[in-house]
């Protein structure tokens, strides 16, 4: 079985991200993972614009994908989220890279892009990996 495979039988049980937003996962490398969404009605505020928590919860599953490729448990402990630009057409893409990964504290670094490859939202994770 391939890590995609595996990351996405394993987040299938991310029902939020997975059943609710309907994110998912496109490609996973150790430290890494790039998630998409395609857009809809449901991911917009009153303005018509994307949601700020749809940008967010694109971002931090991105994150959750990557940091806990043959890992053991890693959650977020912080994370600083900044949204740049409302996106631009029907797709998101959040990819998510390690900056650094500690024994049990990890960094990493999200961009979030639109359908026109716009970046439209950074984040950076504080991680913890649960160890033992």
């Amino acid at each position: 079985m391939t890590a995609l495979e595996k990351a996405r039988i394993y987040f299938a049980a991310d029902r939020f991200a997975v059943d609710v937003l309907g994110a998912e996962i496109e490609a996973v490398e150790e430290g890494y993972a790039r998630c998409s969404l395609a857009l809809s009605d449901l991911h917009r505020n009153a303005e018509g614009h994307v949601m700020g928590g749809a940008l967010f919860t694109l971002a931090d599953f991105a994150f959750a994908v990557a940091a806990n490729q043959e890992q053991p448990p890693t959650v977020s402990l912080s994370c600083q989220t900044s949204f740049l630009n409302p996106p631009q057409g029907d797709r998101m893409v959040a990819e998510a890279h390690c900056i650094r990964h500690g024994y049990s504290v990890c960094y990493y670094n999200v961009e979030v892009r639109d359908g026109l490859n716009n970046l439209v939202a950074v984040m950076g994770v504080n991680g913890f990996t649960k160890r033992g």
